[in-house]
C-alpha cells in the first residue's frame, strides 16, 4: 500500500492513493496507520482521488480513530498539493467533493501555498448540530469540570465549538477541557473545539482539540470557525491571521459568510506500508 505524507503547519495527513488501495481502509487499519509508535504516524487519512459527479475529484477524510471527518481545511490543502505533485492538476482552480460539501482549490506557483474555498459557515443549531431549541449558537454559557466558559458554535460542513477567552490559551487548557467539550451532550455528533483569544481586529490565537484526533498543532477548518465566530461577535474584520502552535493561516470571509483559507503545505515523504504492520500485536 503506497502512501504520501505531508503536513500543514505540523498538522500531518497520510494520502492513500486509490490506484494502489482500491477499497477504503478499515477502522482498524486507519488506527494503525495513524499510530506514531506502531504505524506511519498521522493526524488523519486522505483516501482518493475518487470519482465525483459534481466535482473534478472526490475525497474521503478519516480521523485517527477511524471516524469520518466531513471536511478538513488542512487535509484539503494537503490533498490539493498531492494532486498537483502527481500531475493531476496545474495552477488553475479545481474542485473537490467531500462529505461536508464541495470546495474549490488552487495551488500557488511556488507549489507550497494552497488556497481552499471551504464554503459558507452557519451558526444555526440544527446545522452544527447543537442540542436544544433552534437558534444561532452565539456567546452561550457552559460549565465543564467546574469551570465556566462562553462558547459559540459554527459549522462549515463539520461541527465546531469556539470558546472565547480573555487571555491567550495554553496547550494544557485545550488538553484538559477539550475532550469533555467534544463529548458533551450539547453536541450530538461530537465537536471540534477551539480555545480562542482575540489579539486585535486582524489577529486571533487558538489552541485546538480536534474531534477524533485529540490535540493538534494546527487546523484549517478550526481557523475558519474561530474567525467566523470572532467576526460574528464583532471582534475582528473580514480578513484575519490565525496564530496556532504550528504557525499561521490566513482566513477571509465575504459578506455572505463564504470562507477562504490560505497557507503552506510541506511534503514529508513517499513510502510503502508493509502488510505485516497490520498483523496483530
Amino acid at each position: 500500500m503506497k502512501f504520501a505524507k505531508y503536513h500543514g503547519l505540523g498538522n500531518v495527513y497520510i494520502v492513500l492513493e486509490t490506484e494502489t488501495s482500491a477499497t477504503p481502509p478499515s477502522q482498524a487499519m486507519i488506527k494503525t496507520i495513524c499510530d506514531t509508535h506502531y504505524g506511519v504516524g498521522s493526524d488523519g487519512i486522505l483516501w482518493g482521488p475518487l470519482p465525483s459527479g459534481t466535482c473534478d475529484f472526490g475525497l474521503l477524510i478519516y480521523n485517527p480513530d477511524g471516524s469520518d471527518a466531513e471536511k478538513s481545511g488542512n487535509g484539503l490543502r494537503i490533498f490539493a498539493r498531492y494532486l498537483f505533485d502527481t500531475g493531476r492538476v496545474s495552477y488553475q482552480l479545481f474542485t473537490l467533493e467531500t462529505l461536508g460539501g464541495n470546495v474549490g482549490c488552487s495551488v500557488a506557483e511556488d507549489n507550497k501555498k494552497v488556497e481552499v474555498a471551504l464554503g459558507q459557515v452557519s451558526f444555526a443549531s440544527s446545522q452544527v448540530p447543537v442540542a436544544g431549541a433552534e437558534r444561532e449558537v452565539l456567546n452561550e454559557s457552559m460549565t465543564i469540570n467546574g469551570r465556566s466558559f462562553k462558547f459559540s458554535a459554527v459549522t462549515l460542513g463539520n461541527p465546531h465549538c469556539v470558546v472565547l477567552l480573555d487571555a491567550p490559551p495554553t496547550p494544557e487548557l485545550a488538553q484538559t477541557f477539550g475532550p469533555h467539550i467534544e463529548h458533551s451532550p450539547l453536541f450530538p455528533k461530537r465537536t471540534n473545539v477551539q480555545f480562542m483569544y482575540v489579539q486585535d481586529r486582524a489577529n486571533i490565537q487558538i489552541e485546538i482539540w480536534e474531534r477524533g484526533a485529540n490535540y493538534t498543532l494546527a487546523s484549517g477548518s478550526s481557523s475558519v470557525a474561530a474567525t467566523a465566530v470572532a467576526r460574528r461577535l464583532g471582534l475582528c474584520d473580514n480578513s484575519v491571521t490565525v496564530h496556532m502552535p504550528g504557525g499561521t493561516l490566513a482566513v477571509a470571509l465575504d459578506s455572505n459568510w463564504n470562507s477562504t483559507l490560505i497557507g503552506p503545505v510541506t511534503k514529508i515523504c513517499d513510502g510503502e506500508i508493509a502488510p505485516e504492520m497490520f498483523q496483530e500485536r
